[in-house]
């Protein structure tokens, strides 16, 4: 905490005394992170100085840590105990733990580099296992070699920052959970589908040649929650894994005799593997296997190909969505879902949220499929396929005759634009700023004002009294959001989420520097959400 300027490497650390070996009782803080130059990870000290204050926050209640913007139940929180432990507690950060060699650069002591990312890999998962905190800090600055944006979305690309979080998140320690570092006063706790989908197989690597040994790391990480979870437990979490596992590993899925299915899922019988009305059942372990055969044979002794999801939260799949709806969401071959549709499943059912499986849809051979079983398209689809889909998903809904340009009824869901979708959970989407062009080309509407439902009434009154008790620039992220949104245009969320590119794209729109229902302007967002960068550039085009 009382560092300053661009961190020091671990022989220099470790001749100040300031390393300690790890002891049991120790409360230890694993910080990963992108390196913000090939041969220094952070040559300003600008990731450190984030770190620092967002710590200190933490540890002086100031910053709170909320559920993910996406997930948004508010039950997550760091209790006065953890927040003394933090204070207490110690950090691993590899450039200060890890003897450092050389830059990793390809032909840069090639061997001295080899034996050392070799032992490194070795030890990854001990390191994690150890720590009783994850923190993935993710702050948005420019690489200095490249120039290009480091940010949680890059951050997530990179494989070996895939293979410190797989090793936290299939930890057999009883809390995994990952708390993301956006801005110094912004953290929350990560979505769950936002990294499963994101293999170490296909991340990506500075030195070719670590990919085969990471993988290899990814494997064990996943083979060993696997091997955990089916001695002890739970049961609906095994069959999770287990029916993700080759997806996760890029593996090529087998077709399983039935026999043999039930066995791997631990299903008695037949009767059992039909009847069983759990969230992690036959119908769900077909369906995150990608395996049709067996879902034809389940409908054949009446499974329910319309089952309902309960209890499955935690891994991203919210009670009431249907196997439909989680077999979009879990990117699966079209394959699935016509099989799904063509043993009944209801193409329009809805979640208890409202949403419909369109919305869910990842690919473009996903609506190409739904559409063919004529499912229904409500005018708030396109705000899924924007947040979290790919522009290829967004023009297939297009062609479709779904119009960007033509603004939501208010109704239960408010009138969120589907700039507004993109905008918002913009951190976590490499391709937001493509999707946002393509809405942009068909005439989205960059002035639209959000118009939120009165399902949120009560939350954005709270969020109103708090900023107003304590300060906005003190208030979390989903408290200033909620505080925020009644009037709110795409421009106003991109700047309290702090996406540069995106706030630069609708302001070459003729995107409006308005207010919003509190009279707050763009740049009294950035203002109050400590993104001073920003504010250079609103000014110029406000003018």
């Amino acid at each position: 905490m009382q560092m300053r300027g661009p961190p020091e490497p671990h022989g220099k650390l470790q001749e100040k005394g300031a390393l300690h070996q790890f002891q049991p009782g120790m409360f230890v803080i694993f910080v990963s992170h992108q390196w913000l130059s090939s041969a220094h990870p952070d040559p300003h000290g600008e990731q450190m100085k984030v770190l620092r204050e967002t710590l200190g926050g933490v540890i002086d209640g100031t910053v709170e840590v909320t559920e993910d913007i996406a997930s948004r139940p508010d039950e997550k929180r760091l209790s006065p105990g953890t927040r003394q432990q933090i204070a207490d507690g110690f950090l691993f950060l590899d450039w200060f733990a890890i003897p450092q060699i050389t830059a990793r650069m390809p032909g840069v002591n090639e061997e001295a580099t080899k034996t050392d990312a070799a032992l490194a890999v070795q030890s990854i998962p001990a390191y994690v296992e150890l720590c009783n905190l994850f923190l993935a800090l993710v702050p948005q600055l420019p690489h200095k070699d490249s120039a290009q944006h480091v940010n949680y979305a890059t951050w997530m690309s990179r494989g070996w920052c895939r293979a410190e979080l797989w090793c936290r998140l299939l930890s057999s320690k009883s809390d995994t959970s990952v708390i993301v570092v956006y801005s110094a006063t912004d953290a929350e706790f990560m979505f769950p589908l936002d990294w499963q989908n994101r293999s170490i197989v296909d991340g990506d690597f500075t030195i070719e040649a670590d990919r085969a040994a990471v993988v290899r790391l990814g494997e064990a990480a996943v083979e060993g929650k696997i091997r955990h979870l089916q001695e002890k437990g739970p049961l609906s979490d095994y069959r999770f894994w287990a029916a993700l596992c080759p997806n996760l590993l890029r593996r090529q899925r087998k077709w399983r005799h039935l026999d043999e299915f039930l066995r791997h899922f631990q299903f008695a019988n037949l009767r059992e593997a039909v009847e069983d009305d759990t969230g992690m059942n036959a119908v769900m372990c077909a369906v995150f296997s990608g395996d049709a055969q067996t879902l034809r044979l389940l409908a054949e002794s009446r499974a329910n190909m319309n089952h309902a999801l309960e209890g499955m939260s935690s891994l991203g799949y919210f009670d009431t969505q249907t196997a439909l709806m989680a077999a979009a969401k879990s990117r699966q071959e079209a394959a699935v879902l016509a099989t799904l549709l063509e043993l009944r499943a209801d193409v329009n059912a809805r979640a208890r949220t409202g949403l419909h499986v369109l919305f869910f849809c990842r690919t473009p051979e996903h609506v190409k499929t739904l559409m063919e079983h004529r499912a229904e398209m409500p005018r708030d689809i396109l705000s899924g396929a924007a947040s979290f889909a790919c522009p290829d998903t967004v023009q297939a809904l297009i062609s479709y005759r779904c119009d960007p340009g033509r603004a939501s009824p208010v109704s239960a869901s408010g009138n969120a634009s589907p700039l507004h979708a993109v905008a918002l959970l913009s951190r976590g989407n490499r391709r937001a700023v493509e999707t946002a062009k393509l809405l942009l080309a068909h005439r989205a509407d960059v002035n639209l004002p959000y118009v939120p439902p009165r399902a949120l009434t009560w939350k954005i009154r709270t969020a109103r009294l708090r900023t107003a008790v304590f300060g906005y620039s003190n208030c979390n992220m989903m408290t200033r959001l909620y505080a925020d949104f009644p009037g709110i245009s795409p421009l106003g969320v991109a700047t309290l989420v702090g996406h540069e590119q995106l706030i630069q794209l609708f302001l070459e729109f003729g995107a409006e520097s308005f207010a919003n229902d509190a009279g707050r302007e763009p740049e009294d967002l950035a203002q109050s959400s400590h993104h001073h960068n920003l504010l250079p550039m609103l000014a110029t085009f406000a003018t």
